[in-house]
């Protein structure tokens, strides 16, 4: 196990970077790009558990993984559209929400989006105790 320094002189101050590696054969430049390729493969992992909501995967096999991976993409964009067309203030999770509680029902999306909405701003205003009213010496 040994240290690889690499110096990057894009714009002052220089700074240097310093990785553990065991393989001597290849150069700096390689080491400093391969930590680089997997510091993206951590962040897109970051965004499957955040975004897609994929918390684990059913199979183990690199197609179930792949395809668990696709329908979650494709359910997220297709959500995302929905947000888009029906120029909706909800996120993208409320309105996956909406959608897996009233999967079954034979309602309009758009009437169900926007009765959310209408409750969301009115459902916890008339219950809210305001702590900072009529305090002593205001």
């Amino acid at each position: 196990m040994g240290t690889v320094s690499l110096n990057q002189k894009g714009n002052i101050p220089t700074f240097i970077h310093i990785f553990l590696t065991n393989n001597f054969a290849i150069p700096a430049q390689t080491v400093a790009d391969l930590y680089r390729y997997r510091w993206q493969v951590e962040l897109f992992f970051k965004w499957i558990k955040q975004c897609l909501r994929i918390k684990s995967f059913f199979g183990t096999s690199e197609n179930a993984v792949k395809s668990q991976i696709w329908i979650a993409i494709s359910v997220y964009i297709l959500v995302a559209i929905i947000k888009n067309r029906l120029d909706s203030k909800s996120g993208l999770y409320t309105i996956l929400q909406i959608l897996s509680l009233t999967s079954l029902e034979n309602t309009l999306l758009a009437l169900l989006v926007t009765r959310m909405e209408s409750r969301s701003d009115t459902a916890y205003t008339h219950n809210q105790l305001n702590l900072f009213d009529n305090f002593p010496g205001q």
